[in-house]
């Protein structure tokens, strides 16, 4: 965080010093009493404080309030700034912390895809610019504030992940981050259990249009089907595309699977630059046409994100590489599953595993609420369409998908478990070296994490 005085910030909250020194340096900001763990730290809040004991470690703190508190209520080493209302200054105060540092500031969203683009993205910054960005995969809407803080003087560049868990959510992160530039990966079906529809789902992802400033840029997978459901007319910043077809300002051809990832030419502006990026399927080549296009937008080259690419470092548990049991070979994908992630993987699947028995093991789809049944259909009907050679499901929801897929019509072997010890017995009497594992599913389920965990045979990667 950039610091801050105390005399700095009664001036952004328009409040009253009323305890303490106006000299006292704020480095740390919160909005919740948890949040607070380091001396020298803002709390904005209108709930009252009763143990301040458990306070001493982190003395001072700046307490932001609307709230009235005795004299000698509250100890000397906090100091009190009074407002009038304290979301109405802690807004402020976040308005102003933004609206210092003029930088290039990306947020991405989509239902898969938004981790690796972004880390895509900070990898080929990273060569030479001083980024900050959200953690991993880490996208937590309560840290949002954490994230902004930790723009400073030095930073050049800023890349966040923008979750949807319900409705608002991204037009609340806009509030923190306001972006110079967003990406849409892709819109498939999840957290409906807040979004309650389909459309209401998308809707929530359509919120980055109304984030990105007036003259920023949104950039969007051309060839996804729900993102093309969002109403572009109502922005007026530059829209990029990317994509296979010749419409798209980014355009990919010729992919292929190379090595341990992807190689495939960009075309943009009548030149052609090759391409390789770790990770395998051909949605990781749309997450690296986003974050291509984002750093081309910063005024950065081709060129340089051609050459770090190729040193980008996949994340763990998405569609890592690995010896199995029985000399076979594992696709590990559980960090979590979504329809449009479990179609990805299958792909994957098909592709790595040609002239092998191929066998997926799939789990649960969670946050759909009232959706469950219908989602686990369709994701049933992915599984039939792609084909595999061997059908487990492990959790009760995902025996839909097992159960619809059969009844769709396929003709595979089909195994229908509620934990994974049966599965780990069957898969080692029909696991040799011709056989190609898949497992998907969720990082909270601890009966898929296990499993997967048990099919490897030795911790480092095959891929690595």
């Amino acid at each position: 965080m950039k610091p801050l005085t105390v005399q700095d910030l009664k001036a952004i909250t328009a409040g009253d010093l009323v305890q303490g020194s106006e000299e006292v340096l704020i480095q740390h900001g919160a909005y919740r009493l948890k949040q607070v763990k380091r001396p020298n730290t803002v709390l904005f809040t209108s709930k009252p404080i009763v143990n301040w004991e458990k306070l001493e470690p982190f003395y001072p703190i700046v307490l932001v309030t609307d709230r009235f508190y005795r004299k000698k209520e509250v100890p000397e080493q906090i100091i009190i700034i009074k407002v009038r209302d304290t979301d109405e200054a802690y807004w402020k105060f976040v308005d102003f912390y933004r609206n210092q540092f003029n930088i290039p500031i990306v947020a991405i969203t989509g239902t898969s895809g938004k981790s690796t683009t972004k880390e895509m993205i900070k990898h080929i910054l990273s060569a030479n610019k001083n980024v900050t960005s959200t953690p991993l995969s880490s996208n937590s809407r309560t840290a949002s504030l954490q994230y902004l803080l930790n723009i400073d003087d030095h930073t050049e560049a800023a890349v966040f992940e923008t979750a949807v868990g319900s409705p608002g959510d991204i037009r609340i992160a806009g509030d923190y981050f306001k972006p110079t530039i967003g990406i849409i990966t892709n819109i498939g079906a999840h957290h409906l259990n807040y979004c309650k529809t389909l459309e209401g789902y998308i809707q929530a992802k359509g919120e980055m249009l109304d984030i990105i400033s007036p003259t920023g840029t949104l950039i969007i997978n051309a060839e996804d089907i729900n993102t093309g459901k969002i109403d572009l007319s109502k922005f007026h910043g530059r829209i990029i595309k990317v994509g296979k077809h010749t419409s798209c300002d980014f355009r990919a051809s010729n992919i292929r699977y190379h090595k341990n990832g992807m190689l495939f030419n960009v075309h943009h502006k009548k030149k052609l630059y090759e391409i390789y990026v770790p990770g395998f399927g051909e949605h990781q080549v749309y997450n690296a046409l986003a974050a291509i296009a984002a750093i081309y937008e910063m005024g950065l080259p081709i060129s340089l994100a051609a050459e770090q690419l190729q040193s980008y470092r996949k994340l763990n548990k998405q569609l890592q590489v690995f010896k199995g049991i029985n000399n076979s070979i594992l696709i590990d994908d559980t960090w979590n599953i979504t329809t449009t992630s479990l179609e990805a993987g299958l792909k994957v699947l098909n592709a790595l595993g040609e002239g092998k028995k191929k066998i997926a093991i799939i789990g649960t789809i969670t946050d759909l609420g009232s959706w469950g049944y219908i989602i686990h259909e369709q994701a049933g009907e992915i599984i039939r369409q792609i084909g595999v050679d061997v059908l487990i499901t492990i959790g009760e929801h995902a025996s839909i998908m097992a159960v619809h897929a059969i009844e769709a019509g396929l003709s595979s072997p089909v195994y229908i478990y509620k934990n994974s010890t049966l599965a780990y017995k069957l898969l080692e009497d029909i696991v040799d070296e011709n056989t190609i594992i898949f497992i998907k599913g969720d990082m909270y389920s601890k009966e898929i994490y296990k499993l997967a965990d048990d099919l490897k045979i030795k911790k480092s990667s095959a891929s690595e």
